[in-house]
């Protein structure tokens, strides 16, 4: 999504037409990741997660819960906010997901007051949710390899179905 955002940003003003599909797509796809985080966090609501691995230390365990929750937050998040922004924007331009289904303008921010205000806030606040993910994705990869290469225990084996534990510390 990141490099589609920045590509259909920075598209000339000749490509207006391309622009405008793009811009459809971004937000058909953000819609939908809204609406599948929102299942995955229910999920997740109702089914606990499997143990941490015995022995990891107390601020690896800390980091982790602290990674997991950023990660719950941001995937709602994000999306949220660039729903709040497309609501915003001066140009009043529908959200159509993927050129069929009507998709709303949040009422509260299309209707305030101060909507250029809230424009500006959910456009900083878009892109920064958005390089966090990033930042935060890869902390979470560095830190899965070092349990898999270094600790040697099945934390990435969790995560990534092909993978097999390494066993035994080094």
């Amino acid at each position: 999504m990141i490099p589609l955002g920045l590509y259909m940003t920075d598209l000339p003003k000749e490509q207006i037409a391309l622009q405008f599909k793009l811009y459809q797509l971004h937000k058909s796809i953000g819609i939908t990741i809204l609406l599948l985080s929102v299942i995955r966090v229910l999920w997740r609501v109702f089914n606990r997660p499997p143990p941490l691995p015995d022995g990891m230390p107390a601020w690896e365990r800390v980091g982790a819960k602290i990674s997991h929750y950023g990660f719950y937050f941001l995937i709602l998040a994000v999306p949220f906010v660039g729903w709040g922004m497309v609501s915003t924007e001066k140009p009043n331009v529908p959200t159509v997901l993927f050129s069929h289904i009507y998709w709303p303008h949040i009422a509260f921010f299309h209707d305030s007051a101060n909507r250029m205000g809230w424009n500006e806030f959910f456009d900083k606040s878009h892109s920064i949710l958005a390089w966090t993910i990033v930042a935060l994705l890869v902390l979470h990869i560095g830190a899965a390899l070092k349990h898999h290469f270094f600790e040697r225990d099945d934390v990435l084996a969790r995560m990534v179905p092909f993978v097999r534990p390494m066993g035994g510390k080094l």
